[in-house]
């Protein structure tokens, strides 16, 4: 039964900081705009670094009521917040399609999926178990317990506005930790609209602050130096992760990063087509290509080359693009204009250096400034900036290679090492290729690999530590070795 409220998308629209429990408003404010129309949403109170210290010396005061409750009660409203969640997706949903352009269907798949982890890190926070440690003198025992680590800092990105903060808060609350959330500038609406929810079901002042802000290098500057922050966890581009890390060093906080990729999907020639083709748009064109573990470069074997991108061709002329609130739509609009920018520098690069676009490639003006063509591209190599960058679009770039060994090492030939999927059918194939790829998760015959029971994270540059599964938990733990002597 529901213990509380069922939201209007209006009653969920918070604009101020949310800290200690309180609205907290700021006279410097900043546009939250529809990507599909521009207009604009709210107008947000611009938090500062004093705000973010505020916040986290409100997340110091909250810390030993939340670390002292038992995992059953912290599990439990987890649970309440899990729950409210579930009953306002509706409401959430067209709330994050309004601010991020995903289609309001795939929002609310986003809530689903973000909920999930907040449900799975409830069951985690009672699993959470220590060890027995073998004895080495007769007079003494010693144990293994694990503590939270205490208070958190986390900064989210944009194009999951509610998955990526719920994959950071939950394990953290689950934990026993507090937490102090920057949101993005871009979609701040999903993260207090979710602080609202987890007051409204009790988690108590403090547990949970959010500081919308625009000053991200004075904000993350605090996060990473301020010595009561004892985690600090980030996703976005590997080079911003890098500059955080190092301002961690100073006080040597627990880091985890989940950062840039450039997944390779390979079709090998014992594939089934069809489903490859099917598994690539799944993977390539949700969030219209804006995901980190979206196929960045398409490696397909010389045999089935030209069946796989007619029929891949075909496909992609079936795809609906529009406005959220439209409906069965496959993709919105990109996040603004600098994702349509990069895009085609991305693409103009790649023809000027003998690729060859066979679908695509524009703008659709007809429908508005940001919506762009799903585009298919062939004669791709490895040294043209869209495969060795980040495409953060809808577009589907694609390489050929001649057998196993050079797919494996194109796929490899990268710092990055987020997600891989590959398509085979051959079991002993299946087997070779998924030990040599370099990736932290890999989807064979899928292109559909994050839940809240799998290990998110990647490998090299994309990134240390995980997120979701039971490994999720450990990373907002410390490990404590216990000693007792006496025994007679």
């Amino acid at each position: 039964m529901t213990t509380h409220p069922t939201h209007t998308l209006r009653s969920l629209i918070q604009t101020n900081a949310f800290i200690d429990g309180h609205w907290v408003p700021s006279d410097k404010r900043f546009a939250v705009t529809n990507p599909a129309n521009q207009d604009v949403l709210a107008e947000v109170a611009d938090g500062d670094a004093t705000l973010a210290e505020r916040a986290i010396e409100a997340a110091h005061k909250a810390l030993p009521l939340w670390r002292g409750k038992t995992a059953k009660q912290r599990a439990d409203l987890l649970r309440k917040w899990y729950q409210a969640m579930l009953d306002n997706k509706q409401s959430l949903g067209e709330l994050m399609s309004l601010e991020q352009g995903k289609p309001i269907a795939e929002a609310i798949g986003e809530i689903e999926y973000g909920a999930s982890f907040v449900d799975w890190f409830a069951g985690e926070a009672e699993r959470s178990y220590g060890d027995i440690l073998p004895i080495n003198a007769n007079d003494k025992r010693s144990w293994i317990i694990k503590q939270p680590v205490g208070v958190c800092a986390a900064i989210t990105p944009w194009n999951f506005p509610h998955a990526m903060i719920t994959r950071k808060v939950a394990p953290a609350l689950a934990a026993g930790c507090t937490i102090v959330v920057k949101p993005p500038q871009l979609t701040p609406l999903s993260a207090l609209a979710l602080a609202q929810l987890a007051s409204e079901v009790g988690i108590p002042d403090g547990v949970i602050n959010i500081v919308p802000t625009t000053q991200s290098k004075a904000v993350g500057e605090v996060f990473t130096s301020h010595p009561r922050v004892r985690k600090f966890t980030f996703t976005g581009s590997t080079a911003v992760g890098k500059a955080l890390m190092e301002q961690c060093a100073g006080t040597m906080k627990k880091v985890s990063l989940e950062l840039g990729g450039n997944a390779p999907f390979i079709v090998f020639d014992d594939a089934d087509i069809e489903l490859a083709v099917k598994e690539l748009l799944v993977c390539k064109f949700r969030n219209a290509g804006q995901t980190c573990i979206s196929a960045n470069r398409v490696l397909v074997q010389d045999a089935v080359h030209d069946k796989f991108v007619e029929q891949l061709q075909t496909q992609i002329n079936t795809l609906k693009i529009a406005a959220g609130d439209a409906e069965e739509v496959d993709y919105g609009p990109l996040i603004n204009q600098d994702a349509i920018d990069k895009v085609n520098d991305l693409i103009n690069d790649a023809k000027q250096n003998g690729a060859k676009v066979l679908e695509g490639g524009r703008v659709l003006t007809e429908l508005g400034e940001l919506f762009y063509a799903p585009t298919l591209i062939v004669d791709v190599d490895a040294s043209m900036r869209i495969a060795q960058e980040e495409i953060f679009g809808p577009v589907i770039a694609i390489q050929r290679f001649s057998d196993e060994a050079q797919g494996i090492e194109q796929a490899n030939a990268t710092p990055f090492g987020l997600a891989g999927y590959f398509c085979a059918q051959d079991y002993r194939r299946i087997q070779r290729v998924s030990e040599q790829l370099d990736c932290g998760m890999l989807g064979i015959n899928s292109g559909a690999i994050s839940h809240a029971y799998n290990a998110f994270g990647g490998v090299k540059e994309s990134g240390i530590g995980r997120e979701g599964s039971r490994y999720g938990l450990a990373e907002y733990q410390e490990t404590k070795n216990i000693t007792l002597g006496g025994f007679s």
